[in-house]
């Protein structure tokens, strides 16, 4: 199911605007994608506007960690989700978005990239 994402079609208080045409194919949307920790990989690609693809991460297991100090990244394992500073939900639920705090193989790190958009988890490793 699309998710309308033009113009409104109620005014402030309530009542109908007058609708002057339809609703558009470029207007419909999406629910959001929350990448959950999972024992599996999963990504669903999506056609957008122009034709163009985005790869969104369902599920996840693994992250392309960065270590500042010898400037090299590893694929390692993800081991939970710590913190999450947009929703405090999400890190209950092992929801992974641009922020989280999760903790891998090598240690605590912040994620960078925008798993839900990008379809692939990057994360920085955090000294302490």
């Amino acid at each position: 199911m699309g998710v309308y994402q033009g113009n409104d079609i109620r005014k402030i208080s309530g009542g109908l605007k007058g609708v002057h045409r339809m609703k558009r194919k470029y207007e419909m949307g999406s629910p959001p994608t929350e990448t959950k920790l999972s024992n599996k990989e999963e990504r669903e690609i999506v056609r957008g506007f122009g034709g163009n693809l985005k790869v969104k991460l369902k599920y996840t297991t693994y992250a392309n960690v960065v270590d500042p100090n010898t400037k090299t990244a590893k694929k390692v394992k993800v081991l939970a989700v710590l913190e999450t500073p947009a929703n405090k939900e999400y890190a209950r639920r092992g929801i992974i978005v641009k922020g989280s705090k999760i903790r891998t193989e090598l240690g605590v790190a912040v994620v960078t990239s925008r798993p839900g958009q990008d379809g692939v988890v990057n994360a920085l490793l955090i000294q302490q």
